[in-house]
């Protein structure tokens, strides 16, 4: 529209110095001027009539202020000179907010939060129509705001602090419905960070020392009782060992009594005494007082080789 304007104000001057310089009655140099206000005035509507769109931008094609239902492509593009184009940028985009809100039980929170979007291509010129140039301000930030704000609310501050990637997720999920509205795409969103205040966080560091203490004193607890458990196990098995070896033991000296029993016999027992006998003959008073007896038949327990008496 600029080069139009221009070409039209050249040519209005290339014709004022050709009526000038014809009064004067100079033709040559009124026709020459006419010429070169004519050449310019031509070079500037050819110009006006192409347009250039860089990659990584869309076109919206405007005529006299309204906007055109179509778009442009990236790329070198014919126009009427009275067209005029505005290039927005349709590659992914980032920005950041910083923002304050509160949880559920009312803890004040700091977020830095990170969008990366950008417009859908085939409605640019909708774009433009509804929202301008500036869509960040005028639209992103404020649902961004919103979004942040009402997720967190649904959160206390410890829950905040445990469930920080559903709390992504969530705020996420609420700004691309927001903004699909507005043909804008959300392509990733992140906290980056995510501040309490100081009493809070004093509070959070105390609670977490005493669980760490409660936890190792339960470990503690449940280490002991396995000592215990075990020791106790031990004392079992060396109990039951001991049982066994006395029984066995106990059992070994029956076989071996009955053993020696049935070995047994009057022969051996007669023996036996014999070789323990001193040669003197044990004498009893009877019960009427009389004179000693013997008590053992010595000629039944003394033998000689062949088994006669001696």
């Amino acid at each position: 529209m600029f080069e139009l304007v221009l070409a039209l104000i050249v040519l209005l001057l290339g014709v004022a110095f050709f009526f000038a310089l014809r009064s004067k009655g100079r033709k040559s140099l009124a026709a020459g001027a006419l010429v070169i206000g004519l050449v310019l005035c031509l070079a500037l509507t050819g110009l006006a009539s192409i347009v250039t769109v860089p990659t990584g931008h869309t076109g919206v094609v405007t005529t006299f202020g309204r906007v055109e239902n179509y778009t442009l492509d990236s790329g070198v593009h014919p126009k009427l000179p009275w067209q005029n184009v505005v290039k927005l940028d349709n590659r992914v985009q980032k920005d950041t907010a910083d923002l304050s809100c509160f949880s559920s039980d009312i803890q004040e929170v700091a977020l830095i939060y990170t969008i990366n979007y950008q417009i859908k291509k085939s409605d640019a010129m909708t774009i433009y129509r509804t929202i301008g140039t500036d869509y960040y301000n005028t639209v992103i930030l404020p649902c961004i705001t919103e979004s942040v704000k009402v997720v967190t609310a649904r959160y206390t501050a410890e829950q905040l602090v445990s469930c920080r990637d559903e709390l992504a997720s969530a705020i996420e999920a609420d700004l691309t419905d927001k903004l699909l509205m507005y043909n804008i795409e959300v392509v990733s969103t992140s906290i980056e960070n995510m501040d309490f205040t100081d009493a809070f966080t004093d509070a959070v560091e105390a609670k977490q020392v005493a669980q760490q203490n409660k936890l190792r004193a339960e470990t503690e607890a449940e280490q002991k009782v396995i000592e215990a458990e075990a020791a106790a196990r031990v004392r079992k098995v060396n109990a039951d060992a001991e049982a066994y070896e006395l029984l066995t033991k106990a059992e070994a000296e029956a076989e071996a009594n009955r053993k020696l029993a049935e070995s047994l016999t009057q022969g051996l027992i007669d023996y036996t005494y014999a070789q323990a006998w001193n040669g003197e003959l044990p004498e009893v008073m009877t019960s009427d007082g009389g004179s000693m007896v013997p008590v053992l038949d010595v000629n039944k327990l003394i033998t000689n080789n062949d088994g006669q008496q001696e």
